[in-house]
């Protein structure tokens, strides 16, 4: 019985070392399955977003380094223009002709009346000497008809002396008389002659004078002048003076803000050329029409306190106060802010990302203390750059990007 009994438990007993071999690689297939799969979804969920990134532009939104004024609790409104001078002559010449002489350069201060060029004047020159000739011919003329006329007078005083005593008939003085008219009538002739001649002498005289191109104004000439050699016709400009003494920075200010700005006002002027300098200025004029297409008006500022480092054509960023800068403000340097939502951290190290032809480049920045609701940039991109405002972590340095609602 025992026998038996021991028989049937050995029967159901499962032998481990007569495993079957197909067993194994089934279950290192399995697990290899299951690490292949996770490694396909980290690889999903960590590059995915890196490949769209490259193969797609990503939508941004867009701020601003700033350069922020101590008188910034001052400012009432803040807008962009360029200087702008507003007596601004082009210099041209009357004639057809060749310039032999050029005494400016671009950059050149000149006054009211300065020799600027000399035309060639060989021609005009030969044109007056031959009128004056044709006035000296015609002087002559007339002359000549003078003393004939005197002659006859003299011949008709003495025929009537004759045809009072009898001794001639009187058609010899009536023949005389008439000659004697005629001879007036040429005389007449031969002044006009020499009235007409005088004339032609003082217009090729002006024509000569027109040879010499002088400054019409003070100023400076702001523009590459011709150079001797150069052909210049009637209209076309042969050197550009601007005024300096009238400089204004023009900005265009919305129909909307008007309101905000009263002639005479203050305002600070900052250029882009000089972000850390700061100048004084007010409103002169505003515009007596609006640009409908923008619905801004044209405001002009003039310096208080201009030097000859404020050129033509700088942009400008006109700030009108509230108040008058005090002298303490204007001695403080402005400050460069940049926005603390553009602040990303790349490997331990705060950077921001700039625009560059449609991509973006990351960009090391040192900050400073915070201001409101961004830094101090102490090292960084300069003022007015374009930067990414709250960059996703999969942005990277030469990413194609555009700008929110573009």
């Amino acid at each position: 019985m025992d026998d038996r009994l021991d028989a049937d438990l050995s029967s159901l007993r499962i032998d481990r070392n007569d495993r079957p071999p197909s067993s194994g690689r089934a279950l290192r297939w399995v697990v290899g399955l299951l690490i292949a799969a996770a490694l396909a979804f980290a690889a999903w969920r960590i590059g995915a977003p890196m490949l769209e990134a490259r193969l797609f532009k990503t939508e941004v939104g867009v701020t601003e380094i700033a350069m922020v004024s101590p008188a910034q609790a001052q400012v009432q409104l803040t807008s962009a223009g360029y200087v702008v001078p507003q007596v601004e002559v082009d210099v041209s010449s009357k004639l057809v002709g060749r310039v032999d002489k050029a005494t400016v350069r671009e950059g050149s201060r000149v006054a009211q009346g300065q020799v600027l060029f000399e035309l060639d004047a060989s021609d005009q020159r030969t044109q007056v000497a031959s009128a004056q000739a044709r006035v000296a011919s015609a002087r002559a003329r007339a002359a000549t008809a003078r003393a004939q006329l005197a002659e006859i007078a003299q011949q008709v005083e003495r025929e009537k002396k004759l045809v009072a005593s009898g001794a001639i008939a009187s058609a010899t003085v009536d023949d005389l008389v008439a000659r004697a008219r005629s001879l007036a009538e040429q005389v007449n002739a031969a002044d006009a002659d020499v009235a007409a001649s005088q004339a032609e002498v003082t217009a090729l005289s002006v024509n000569l004078t027109n040879t010499t191109i002088r400054a019409p104004i003070d100023g400076t000439v702001v523009a590459k002048p011709l150079q001797a050699g150069d052909v210049v016709t009637p209209g076309v400009p042969m050197a550009k003076i601007a005024d300096f003494r009238s400089i204004v920075v023009e900005t265009d200010v919305p129909e909307s803000r008007l309101h905000l700005v009263t002639k005479g006002g203050p305002c600070e002027v900052v250029l882009d050329a000089y972000p850390d300098r700061r100048w004084r200025g007010e409103v002169v004029d505003t515009s007596p029409q609006l640009n409908r297409a923008k619905a801004t008006a044209t405001v002009k500022v003039r310096f208080l306190d201009r030097d000859d480092t404020v050129l033509p054509e700088m942009a400008a960023r006109v700030s009108f106060l509230d108040a008058p800068l005090d002298q303490a403000k204007m001695k403080e340097p402005p400050k460069r802010i940049v926005p603390g939502s553009a602040v990303a951290d790349r490997a331990g190290a705060k950077v921001v990302f700039t625009f560059d032809a449609g991509q973006v480049r990351m960009v090391p920045v040192v900050l400073g203390p915070r201001f409101g609701d961004g830094f101090e940039l102490v090292e960084g991109p300069p003022p007015g750059t374009k930067v990414v405002s709250d960059p996703p972590p999969s942005l990277g340095d030469g990413q194609a990007i555009k700008e929110k609602g573009t």
